[in-house]
């Protein structure tokens, strides 16, 4: 059985970190699609997955009168992680597949350019390339179920980053 405060603070810090990674899509979307391929967005979306954790854990930890196992700091990190993974993928399926679908190929365009580009920067083999982008047209990444499988790896991503926050929010044990 799960604490309730884990369980409180994992739902709610979830909420917050899914509607603040949907105002960041949606900020980007309204301001320039150009935003979507940015490397700093992706530490912004990053960042949100570290520090509203930070925040998470502490509060759970005082509420939990400094007593925090590896395995609850752990079970809260990932509630969260789900939660606002969730929410997060229900945004992006809703705007580039019924709000606004023509989004999707003005994105791949840009995708394309982008790994053209950086490729060439780092002298890939045009025959590679060429075949990296037949293979990104064939596909179309902001499709429900390529959200979905995205947001998979998302949720291996935040397993390993909770792995790793939960050893370093947990209690010390001590021996009598």
């Amino acid at each position: 059985m799960i604490n309730e405060i884990i369980k409180k603070n994992g739902v709610t810090y979830g909420v917050i970190a899914g509607v603040l990674l949907s105002l960041i899509t949606a900020v980007m979307y309204a301001i320039d699609i150009k935003l979507f391929i940015a490397w700093w967005t992706t530490l912004l979306s990053f960042s949100v997955f570290i520090i509203v954790p930070i925040i998470m854990l502490s509060k759970t930890k005082k509420e939990l009168n400094g007593i925090l196992s590896f395995k609850e700091a752990f079970t809260t990190y990932f509630i969260s992680a789900v939660v606002a993974v969730l929410i997060s993928v229900v945004f992006k399926i809703i705007l580039f597949n019924f709000i606004d679908p023509s989004v999707k190929e003005t994105l791949l365009d840009l995708t394309i350019k982008y790994l053209i580009s950086t490729s060439e920067q780092f002298g890939v083999p045009a025959s590679s390339l060429n075949e990296t982008v037949s293979k990104l047209r064939e596909t179309d990444p902001y499709s429900i179920v390529e959200q979905l499988k995205g947001s998979v790896f998302v949720l291996f991503f935040c397993a390993i980053l909770g792995l790793i926050m939960a050893a370093f929010f947990k209690s010390n044990t001590t021996q009598e």
